[in-house]
């Protein structure tokens, strides 16, 4: 018990760590948006390559931020009765959820995504753009990479679940219900 409680720490602090560094390419995608739009209007200058670079950053910080997502549980979830359901009764979703619906997702995205990369990755893929990026096989490679990350995370998910059905574990808190709108 105690062997899948550190393991699940040590993918949770992947996921972590992983969010929190992707999370600076959010400055970084704001602060070329400000330089795209600045030089273009001010400067009548305009390269493919750097709004290009806005793109990959978008999604870099969309695809490697999702297991941290996941982890902080601010993903979509259509919780009608989830919320209302005791810790034992949302460990069993969050495992049922983990094993059934998100490593099956996973596992398909990462073997159907394996060939296209790799193709891309054969080709070293640029950008069709005259002055576009030479690296469209890296944007792609997030592709399996997301699937590898979020199969980790759901792991994790599915091993902190498994720890508070056997009792071994006290349940994490239940995510905050969203605030209702005043009228």
């Amino acid at each position: 018990m105690r062997a899948a409680a550190r393991l699940a720490a040590l993918l949770e602090a992947l996921a972590e760590r992983t969010g929190r560094a992707v999370s600076w390419l959010t400055l970084a995608m704001v602060l070329l948006t400000f330089l795209v739009v600045v030089l273009r209007y001010v400067f009548s200058l305009g390269w493919i390559a750097m709004q290009e670079a806005v793109v990959y950053l978008h999604a870099a910080v969309f695809m490697l931020g999702a297991a941290y997502t996941l982890r902080h549980d601010g993903h979509v979830r259509v919780d009608v009765l989830y919320r209302r359901l005791g810790p034992r009764g949302r460990a069993a979703v969050d495992l049922a959820g983990a094993l059934l619906l998100l490593a099956p997702t996973c596992l398909y995205v990462l073997w159907s995504s394996w060939d296209y990369v790799a193709a891309s990755w054969a080709l070293r893929e640029g950008s069709r753009e005259a002055g576009g990026l030479p690296w469209v096989y890296w944007l792609k490679t997030l592709i399996p990479a997301t699937a590898v990350l979020l199969l980790l995370q759901g792991a994790a998910q599915a091993l902190r679940a498994a720890l508070v059905l056997a009792g071994a574990a006290a349940p994490q808190a239940a995510p905050h219900p969203p605030a209702e709108p005043e009228v």
